[in-house]
């Protein structure tokens, strides 16, 4: 498949400068693009200067507002505002890894009971449960499994091996990649006793006598819901609640090896990168970043459009817009005074020691 430069402008709502008749194929970096043998190019993506100056004569490229294409010697280019939002744009033009046959491949396995949508594309060892709902439009990649009553929006795509597991809902263009897991039970045990792990909550440490104890599982009646245009990472795990469901917000986007406990509540619009941990009953706000490897405690409340930096560690609420840092995780601009001042302890404490010696040898000739 292949788009006209000017087709690639038009979708883009960029401007074109040079030959809109080059035939694009794909995308490349700049040291990589140009003229093909068979005349199409693969459109560079060289929106710095520093980018663009290994830039091939003759080819295509995507350059931010202000840069000179002539300088370049290229035939053709497109000149775009914001030149990462035009990347998002670019890429999905030309990313064909999704495309799937409308149909129902004859290895899958499907209830009855289940309502397979118009234009669906169901591939090879799919297992769809009873009474489970599949939008128009969706694409389900081999071995994935659907739990029964669940129910999958319009559009969605659902990479291989995705497990979704009974009563989760998902709304419209929900994505997920290979290996994702959205349903299974949640972590949650009681022992018949007050265990350590709750002692030790109420004294902030101190032990007691300490007994033989067993954990009884508590099932987790809840499901899993799904907003609008949600995205799952791979192997990313989202747990079912305890009694109502856990839920993730509309536009929010779960990177690679993201894991959401049971009863957690993520607002819309936002962001978990890699290896973010949400422990139970845990409340997110909207427009939420959370970098990678943070972690958040059980039943803590992150306020709107907070942003926590890579590895903070949450153990108590954070208010409405806060930028935090660190572990355990403080304002940022506290947590850079403190690791300044870490810095500064072997230097310090050479000099305490320094001084200790200079006080006993002024005590020792008095």
């Amino acid at each position: 498949m292949t788009i006209t430069l000017a087709e690639l402008a038009q979708a883009l709502d960029a401007r074109l400068w040079g030959d809109g008749s080059l035939r694009v194929s794909g995308a490349a970096e700049p040291s990589e693009a140009g003229l093909a043998p068979d005349g199409t190019v693969r459109v560079a993506l060289a929106m710095t200067p520093a980018y663009a100056e290994t830039l091939s004569p003759g080819g295509a490229a995507l350059l931010a507002e202000g840069m000179d294409p002539a300088a370049y010697d290229l035939a053709g280019a497109v000149i775009v505002p914001r030149p990462r939002l035009a990347m998002a744009a670019l890429t999905r033009s030309l990313d064909r890894a999704a495309d799937m046959a409308p149909g129902v491949h004859p290895t899958a396995v499907i209830d009855p009971s289940a309502q397979i949508g118009a234009g669906a594309a169901i591939g090879p060892f799919v297992v769809i449960g009873p009474e489970v709902r599949i939008g128009p439009g969706a694409r389900i990649a081999a071995h994935v499994s659907i739990g029964a009553g669940s129910v999958i929006g319009a559009d969605a795509l659902i990479h291989a091996g995705v497990r979704i597991g009974h009563g989760v809902t998902a709304g419209d263009r929900l994505i997920v990649q290979p290996g994702a897991v959205i349903g299974a039970d949640g972590f949650s045990f009681v022992t018949p006793d007050t265990s350590g792990v709750e002692e030790i909550r109420r004294t902030l440490g101190t032990r007691g006598e300490i007994r033989d104890q067993h954990w009884v599982r508590i099932h987790s009646l809840g499901g899993v819901e799904l907003g609008d245009d949600v995205e799952i990472g791979a192997n990313s795990t989202i747990d079912r609640g305890t009694i109502r469901a856990t839920s993730i917000g509309s536009g929010t986007k779960l990177d690679n090896l993201v894991h959401v406990g049971h009863n957690v509540q993520v607002g819309r619009d936002c962001l978990l990168c890699g290896q973010v941990g949400i422990a139970g009953s845990s409340r997110i706000g909207d427009r939420v970043v959370l970098a990678g490897q943070c972690g958040v405690s059980d039943n803590i409340r992150v306020g709107d459009d907070v942003i926590a930096g890579g590895a903070s560690k949450i153990f108590t609420n954070v208010p409405a817009g806060r930028v935090i840092l660190g572990a355990p995780a403080t304002r940022m601009e506290t947590q850079v005074e403190i690791n300044k001042a870490i810095r500064r302890l072997p230097r310090m404490a050479a000099q305490l020691a320094e001084l200790q010696k200079t006080v006993t040898r002024l005590m020792q000739k008095g």
